[in-house]
């Protein structure tokens, strides 16, 4: 049969092979003979260097240079060179700018058809990629993979710097940049970088105000679908973090870590002028102000201010004279809850407050304050 014939087949359309086993047609015995192998799975084409095998000779050259390095495929434009002739196909398209994969569900279009499937799949859900060990079901196969490192906890890639173990070399990249201050992202509406892209994401919504995530309960809206998570179990009460030290849970991971500095003892957060640690950087924001004098929190119904935001709420009470705390047994009514609690001590004689001296016991901390003083003969201001 000639060229040309197998040529006109391209403009008419002819097919006349025909597969027996499924309804594909081809224009060449050829083709149809290569088809076949899907149905036999027939591959006899072997590597020498892996064993793998191909159904196809092309595929077993291609697969050749993933052993030698072999590139011979160059781009004009960039000079860029590639192993395979469809890779270098790929790459024009960021030159071009060509995107012929177009969604069916949306406007999305993409230079790969491969990211129009993992795209396709957030329109139908499908999640092919499933966790031998769990009932998780992944999208992409890339996220399966890093999954599989909650199981096996394994974290190959070593920083050089400081000897962290990473689970992923481009965690290892961004973990670098701790060390390097490299912040690759800039934000074209102010001075702003950051070192990862998703925060700069984030940070984008802080100037267009966007906040795309809602709550089905209270229709309050978030910016991020993290901070919508965390406000959803303020109506769920969910404290997915458990202390392994004790049954404390609590909603946020960060509270837990707070948390665990009671068992430790830790207090990494020292002031700079009198040497006193605090577990929590607020803690130590809110000491500062003891030496600077710092009020920044002020009444706007008298001259009052206050240290801490929590002072200047309980200062508000006294203008309107509100006593939300009451006590079940004589009905006294207090501003404060801790007022409430020192009352109760009049009810049941508990003294909670104990002089390391004398073992004298108190209701109130203020009058174990005074009393000391009874030994150590300082005198109040």
């Amino acid at each position: 049969m000639s060229n040309l014939t197998l040529h006109m087949r391209t403009h008419i359309g002819e097919k006349p092979f025909q597969c027996d086993v499924c309804n594909a047609a081809f224009s060449q015995e050829n083709h149809l003979k290569l088809h076949r192998m899907t149905h036999t799975g027939e591959k006899p084409f072997q590597c020498g260097l892996c064993n793998e095998t191909f159904s196809q000779k092309c595929s077993l050259t291609k697969h050749m240079r993933t052993h030698t390095g072999l590139k011979p495929i160059q781009c004009d434009v960039c000079g860029c060179s590639f192993s395979r002739k469809d890779y270098l196909r790929e790459h024009m398209r960021t030159h071009t700018g060509e995107k012929p994969f177009q969604c069916d569900f949306c406007d999305s279009a993409f230079s790969r058809k491969s990211n129009r499937t993992q795209h396709m799949r957030i329109h139908t859900g499908e999640k092919p990629f499933q966790c031998d060990l769990c009932d998780s079901a992944f999208s992409q196969k890339y996220y399966l993979a890093k999954h599989m490192t909650t199981h096996t906890g394994l974290k190959p890639i070593k920083c050089d710097v400081c000897g962290s173990s990473l689970s992923k070399k481009s965690n290892l990249k961004q973990h670098m940049r701790t060390h390097t201050g490299e912040k690759p992202f800039q934000c074209d509406l102010c001075d702003s970088a950051f070192s990862q892209k998703s925060h700069l994401t984030q940070h984008m919504v802080t100037h267009t105000g966007e906040k795309p995530f809602q709550c089905n309960l209270c229709n309050s809206t978030f910016s991020q679908k993290g901070y919508l998570t965390r406000h959803i179990r303020t109506h769920t009460g969910e404290r997915p973090f458990q202390c392994a030290l004790c049954n404390a849970a609590f909603s946020l991971k960060n509270h837990l870590k707070l948390h665990m500095m009671t068992h430790t003892g830790e207090k990494p957060f020292q002031c700079g002028l009198c040497n006193e640690s605090f577990s929590q950087k607020g803690s130590l924001t809110t000491h500062m102000r003891t030496h600077t004098g710092e009020k920044p929190f002020q009444c706007g119904l008298c001259d009052s201010a206050f240290t801490q935001k929590g002072h200047l709420t309980l200062h508000m009470k006294t203008h309107t004279r509100k006593k939300p705390f009451q006590c079940d047994l004589c009905n006294s009514t207090f501003s404060r809850k801790g007022f409430l609690t020192q009352h109760m001590g009049t009810h049941t004689g508990e003294r909670p407050f104990q002089c390391d001296l004398c073992h004298s016991g108190f209701t109130h901390k203020s009058a174990l304050t005074r009393h000391v003083r009874t030994h150590t003969g300082e005198k109040s201001f």
